[in-house]
């Protein structure tokens, strides 16, 4: 993995990816990749993902957006789909290493989500891997960006 820029990322877990992330926050400490644990830390807490996914893309907020996230919960979906409701953040489900590639160089996400149920631990490392090893180049998506960009002023009124 490039270590050309320093990550920091934020990660956290519903109930049903407690493990995962435990295995993922291994490969960070490995890796020398800073990472900030906004839970949950066991099944048996009672929280659900979008309060962790809320949690965690604050703490991207807070950072200025140089912070990234990584989300897990059963299927990745939920975690996606609660992140995605804050400005300037991309979050990207992804299940296997081309998907964590597309994120990165096509879609520049600054959040990627998996699923416990869907990723067993040993790909949710290399797509992890994957996915950090990267960086977003303008280019032939740059335009699409843009256009996603747009929208989202459209939506979102009052962000630069």
């Amino acid at each position: 993995m490039s270590k050309k820029a320093k990550k920091k990322i934020v990660i956290g877990a519903a109930k049903a990816a407690v493990e995962l992330k435990e295995v993922l926050k291994e490969l960070l400490e490995e890796e020398e990749i800073e990472y900030e644990d906004v839970g949950l830390n066991s099944a048996d807490e009672d929280e659900y993902y979008p309060s962790v996914a809320k949690r965690a893309v604050e703490k991207i907020v807070e950072s200025d957006y140089e912070k990234k996230g990584i989300l897990l919960c059963g299927t990745g979906i939920g975690m996606a789909i609660t992140a995605n409701k804050f400005p300037k953040i991309y979050a990207a489900q992804v299940y296997d290493s081309y998907a964590a590639e597309r994120a990165s160089l096509s879609n520049d996400a600054n959040v990627i989500t998996l699923g416990s149920r869907i990723t067993g631990p040993e790909l949710a490392k290399k797509i992890v891997k994957e996915w950090l090893g990267l960086e977003f180049k303008p280019g032939r998506s740059t335009p699409k960006l843009k256009e996603i960009y747009e929208i989202e002023k459209e939506n979102f009124k009052g962000i630069e």
